[in-house]
């Protein structure tokens, strides 16, 4: 679309200037957070997203369950046994080569921000008694509660109106919202890389028009990078996409631009694709669809059994430990201590022998009713990935949980492993950072603070990733730091320099008549990606890569054009991509081992996970070349006098009386 059929007025001459205590850079869940947070501790505060803070991120859809609340009234499991716990797993919040840090605040705050939701106007219990009787309730506080209801540390929230009341509430808090605007740099004291962060510039992707912030304290809350393997929507659609497909890696681009140190880079998963169904879309097992009977063509039952292989012979049993055992968690390759119920793990095997038929069926109607409705109303019709796509579509197209059954897709190759949606079929070529939520980040210490002074972090932006609760959690917990900082820190005139170069940077494309398209650019990127540090790594192929990408950044992101604002911040996430590709492949080549936790494949280096590798690789950017080291995977307790988590806790997390609850 030409600028002359562009619907907003253009307006790449105006400059707009803000001056704030505390800058917000991505207003999804944990910006939200972070934004009140900062408000109610008296900070003035701006909250900048370049889609609209009312949705926006990939939490703003909404979410039906909630980890981490171990603090609830009907918790049998503590802080610090959870972080023991997900310390042991490859997922989420803490993985392997997670961060303690984020675990514990969740661990100790999740159900505080689920009170603070429910001052709000949210539905964190079942007020309107939909679901008396039912097992996963507790009729004294009306919480509900999923996947282990003996030790409830889990629970299942209405969270499909959660984004809307947050942003209600920031508002309400005097905090300046800045819909569609994108951030492109981190402006720096003296404009020195390495220097305090005093502030950011962005362009309004509607209008085009200028905008620099001026903040004593900036947080950073984007998303995980996106797309670089493969970018194509055309093919690839948003089907088992978690994340906003916004999200390109801004902040880390940024963060590295501006010299901070970043964390878990090297992290990657084959990715599905178009070749998986919308997430939770078909029949399923797992997650929000735990713990739903599966059937084959013919009806017969596929059997349940706990981590010790005995059946389990009612709906009931799915849903509680096995004898001896204390308290479990639901993902893939946990310690034997901590695996929960599940499908019985040789099926493969059964449907190879025709003892079960394909294909396969949830079969909703044989589920005892409350946890019928829980799965598909309660759960489907909250989590932000299924709220329209599954439950709203399905429903209006007639599908009845009371009646209909919905087929289970069989996802492999070899058409016989039936796995949740995030495992799906997947090319190895086509990957991306992390899985699901726990890619690579900023590193910070106990405060949620970078490397940099003035720049703190929160939810994805956190090396080692969060999910939704621990996204709320980090938000107000950075929220409340960044907001305290302010108050101490002297106000540092920014660079004007810095300013009018990151000007000139943003608006070259639209300046150009013609040349590179966009698609062009980040199709060319995502090529380099694949070839050069997609599923088998060497320090070959990573020089190789690294020399292609600054290749196209010296060569075809000179020649990339832009029509108007939005093909302009398609461009600039090209730019973004084409950072975040660099950051991948230098952490890539000072990791000189493989790891199967980080899924990472270096032939020159084939040994998986020696003992003297097991420690995070950082890299940072400094007068043009990476600078990397190597810390502890557990640097976060290395302090002499506080070893342990809540003593840390306790030191730093500047909570006002009754702020936890």
């Amino acid at each position: 679309m030409d600028s002359e059929r562009w619907p907003y007025e253009i307006a790449y001459d105006r400059t707009v200037e803000t001056s704030v205590d505390v800058l917000i850079v991505g207003g999804g869940i944990a910006g939200c957070h972070a934004a009140v947070s900062a408000a109610r501790r008296g900070a003035s505060v701006a909250v900048v997203d370049k889609g609209a803070v009312v949705r926006s991120g990939s939490g703003g859809p909404g979410v039906d369950h909630w980890h981490g609340a171990c603090t609830n009234p009907c918790s049998k499991v503590s802080p610090e046994e959870l972080v023991e716990l997900v310390g042991h797993c490859d997922f989420g919040v803490t993985a392997e080569y997670g961060n303690g840090i984020t675990c514990y605040i969740m661990a100790k705050e999740s159900y505080d921000a689920l009170l603070d939701m429910e001052d709000m106007g949210g539905k964190i219990r079942d007020v309107d008694d939909e679901f008396v009787g039912a097992e996963f309730r507790d009729e004294e506080t009306k919480l509900m509660f999923a996947y282990d209801y003996e030790n409830k540390h889990c629970l299942r929230v209405h969270g499909w109106e959660f984004k809307p009341l947050l942003h209600r509430r920031l508002k309400r808090l005097g905090a300046q919202v800045f819909d569609r605007v994108m951030i492109t740099t981190l402006l720096t004291e003296e404009g020195k890389q390495g220097g305090r962060v005093v502030g950011a510039t962005g362009f309004n992707v509607r209008t085009g028009a200028f905008h620099v912030f001026r903040a004593k304290a900036t947080v950073l809350t984007t998303g995980q990078p996106l797309r670089l393997w493969n970018f194509l929507t055309e093919i690839q659609g948003s089907s088992g996409v978690h994340d906003a497909l916004a999200c390109a890696g801004d902040g880390c681009a940024m963060a590295w631009n501006a010299g901070a140190e970043l964390a878990l880079m090297e992290k990657s998963a084959p990715h599905a694709g178009s070749f998986n169904h919308v997430a939770y879309g078909s029949g399923n097992a797992h997650n929000t669809w735990y713990a739903c009977s599966i059937v084959d063509v013919n009806g017969k039952e596929v059997p349940w059994v706990d981590r010790d292989g005995k059946a389990l012979e009612t709906v009931s049993e799915r849903y509680r430990p096995a004898p001896g055992q204390k308290y479990f968690l639901l993902m893939p390759d946990l310690p034997y201590e901590y695996r929960g119920p599940s499908l019985i793990p040789d099926l493969p095997d059964r449907i190879k022998s025709g003892e079960f038929k394909l294909p396969l069926y949830a079969d909703l109607p044989a589920m005892p009713a409350h946890e019928r409705r829980a799965i598909f109303g309660l759960m489907v019709g909250n989590e932000g990935l299924t709220r329209i796509p599954v439950y709203a579509n399905y429903t209006a197209a007639g599908f009845d949980p009371d009646v209909d059954m919905l087929q289970a897709t069989v996802q492999s190759p070899d058409a016989y492993v039936f796995k949740p949606w995030w495992q799906a079929t997947a090319v190895p070529q086509l990957r991306e950072t992390g899985r699901l939520v726990d890619g690579g980040g900023l590193l910070f210490d106990w405060d949620l603070k970078t490397s940099l002074d003035g720049l703190y972090a929160a939810g994805n932006q956190l090396c080692g990733g969060a999910d939704h609760a621990a996204s709320a959690t980090t938000g107000r917990y950075a929220g409340r730091k960044a907001a305290d900082h302010a108050r101490v820190a002297v106000e540092v005139k920014i660079a004007q320099e810095q300013v009018d170069s990151e000007r000139d940077r943003v608006y070259a494309p639209v300046r150009r008549e013609g040349g590179i398209g966009w698609k062009e650019l980040q199709s060319g990127l995502c090529r380099v990606m694949q070839d050069y540090c997609g599923e088998y790594k060497s320090a070959e192929t990573l020089k190789t890569g690294l020399e292609w990408l600054a290749s196209i950044r010296d060569s075809e992101a000179e020649k990339t054009y832009a029509r108007n604002p939005h093909e302009l911040m398609r461009a600039l996430e090209a730019m973004v991509r084409l950072t975040v590709g660099e950051i991948i492949m230098n952490a890539s080549l000072a990791r000189e081992a493989s790891s199967r936790a980080l899924g990472f494949d270096r032939i020159d280096y084939p040994e998986v996970d020696p003992p003297d590798w097991n420690k995070l690789v950082s890299v940072r950017l400094q007068d043009g070349e990476p600078l990397v080291r190597t810390i502890p995977c557990d640097y976060h307790l290395a302090a002499p006098n506080h070893p342990t988590y809540e003593e840390n806790y306790r030191e730093h997390s500047a909570l006002d009386e009754g702020q936890v609850r």
